[in-house]
């Protein structure tokens, strides 16, 4: 069965077919780390990884990029509240290291690279200049607008007529555009002190000192900074070519965020920008959205640490990327109910196949072909557009099959539970999901265990126990901690690194 992806650009469920038959060019719209990240975009981050994971299962080498703005408004406001630094960079930076740790607690494959928008400002001005030259952009007042009278297809991806858009970016930019739906490619000078109070927390400097410590870069046009929507395309486009094959966003972006960025694309290289486009929903918490600016959020690492990445995978994979999912403690609640059924028919199917029990010559036809059905419905429902909801209902049909065998017999299907065993690690892998070992994301906790270990290592070799220190090594690697002796003391590095 072919893959079928629901595609925004036409609004059809369609054959998903790369450019390259063995490749797939995948792009995400990233974080603006002015916030912790909050399970909102866990539950994108999640199901970008299930693609990821579901097209290599599929045999496609995956190009995935993943960008961090840092460089916004947001982030200027946070410049000196609690210990997140100091002007704007210490800011980002600050959060993409928060970030990260928590894209690794969920486990997510890393992408390809992570683009910053800050390090992509040549990028960004050539793109500029060139739409300029093309006669789509136009210079004012220091800034350049998009104009999107000039792009005629404007509104294809959002099913918006010109003439009923209403004007985009801040009202002082009006008299500087021919028209009020043209949006900024560059602006002149700084941060604008009124957006940046508008977005300050109790603790943050003030919104004057805050402004100067933004960033700014000479450019044609003069001092200034990109515009929001132009950075993600020079930065796909730069690591990914011309045209990517999958763009994915959260389904607030369609407009105007992704209708500008194919708009600007597209002018500047008469290709099309992104051949599939997929929207994840919005979490919902009540009759809200999850997200930080309301200030209804749960951040990644509190969840994580009250109930592991298992159980939140679980949770984030109930409902398909573009299906509406709500967070409740109910529903947190089945998660935990289901992800608990398939550990422990997972791990007494183990325990049955380890045990003497198991007989090679015993062949139980309905676990077989409940394992079978449940390996066809899973491939099903991925190739039918990731609907995860219905791959994870194929797992927990193996794990009932699992009970059903075990329950009230003397002998197993050796071979049978094997099966099930082997289904439920390489079908599970695809949800992310690790039944070999819980990924907690707790590396920090970890990595202080292995440290407190390394100290005893120490104490005993400093006391001449040669023997038990090097037991201590062999069972840190027994766990797949590499241990390193080097002339500053033991180095070591976690499975996860």
């Amino acid at each position: 069965m072919t893959l079928h992806v629901t595609n925004t650009l036409t609004g059809e469920t369609e054959p998903f077919e790369p450019q390259d038959p063995e490749n797939v060019l995948l792009y995400y719209c990233g974080l603006t780390v002015s916030d912790p990240p909050h399970l909102g975009h866990a539950r994108s981050w999640v199901h970008v990884d299930v693609m990821h994971r579901w097209l290599e299962y599929l045999g496609y080498d995956v190009r995935h990029v993943e960008n961090f703005t840092d460089i916004n408004e947001k982030i200027v406001a946070r410049v000196g509240e609690d210990d997140l630094g100091d002007d704007e960079a210490t800011v980002a930076e600050t959060y993409i290291e928060r970030t990260l740790a928590d894209m690794r607690s969920l486990n997510l494959l890393r992408a390809e690279v992570y683009p910053r928008v800050s390090e992509h400002v040549p990028e960004i001005i050539d793109l500029v200049e060139t739409l300029v030259e093309r006669g789509y952009a136009y210079e004012s007042n220091g800034s350049v607008y998009f104009d999107v009278a000039a792009f005629e297809e404007y509104g294809k991806l959002s099913n918006q007529d010109l003439e009923e858009i209403e004007s985009q970016g801040d009202p002082e930019e009006r008299s500087e555009k021919r028209n009020p739906a043209d949006f900024a490619l560059w602006k002149a000078g700084g941060v604008d002190e009124g957006a940046v109070a508008e977005h300050r927390h109790e603790g943050a400097a003030d919104p004057g000192h805050a402004c100067e410590t933004s960033l700014t870069w000479d450019s044609p046009w003069g001092e200034g900074r990109p515009g929001w929507h132009i950075e993600c395309s020079a930065m796909s486009m730069t690591h990914l070519g011309e045209t990517l094959d999958i763009h994915v966003g959260g389904r607030d972006l369609v407009f105007p965020h992704h209708e500008n960025e194919i708009a600007q694309s597209e002018a500047a290289t008469d290709q099309a920008f992104a051949n599939y486009w997929l929207h994840c929903e919005l979490f919902q918490m009540a009759d809200e959205k999850m997200s930080s600016s309301l200030g209804n959020f749960v951040t990644v690492d509190e969840a994580i640490d009250q109930w592991g990445t298992n159980v939140m995978r679980t949770f984030l994979t109930a409902g398909s990327y573009n299906s509406q999912q709500l967070y409740s403690d109910e529903t947190i609640a089945e998660a935990e109910e289901r992800w608990d059924q398939l550990e422990r028919a997972y791990e007494s199917a183990v325990d049955a196949v380890d045990s003497t029990d198991a007989r090679t010559k015993v062949e139980e036809g309905d676990l077989r072909a409940a394992v079978k059905d449940a390996r066809e419905s899973f491939v099903a429902a991925m190739n039918d557009d990731f609907n995860t909801r219905e791959a994870q209902s194929a797992l927990l049909s193996i794990a009932s099959a699992i009970n059903a065998h075990l329950e009230d017999r003397t002998e197993y299907d050796y071979r049978g539970l094997c099966d099930a065993v082997d289904t439920l690690e390489e079908l599970g892998d695809v949800l992310g999901l690790s039944f070999i070992g819980e990924t907690d994301g707790s590396a920090e906790l970890a990595g202080d265990v292995v440290d407190l270990v390394l100290d005893v290592r120490e104490q005993e070799r400093a006391d001449g126990n040669y023997e038990r220190a090097d037991e201590l090594r062999d069972e840190l690697e027994a766990l797949g901690i590499e241990v390193q002796d080097t002339d500053d003391g033991a180095a070591y590095r976690l499975p996860s690194e």
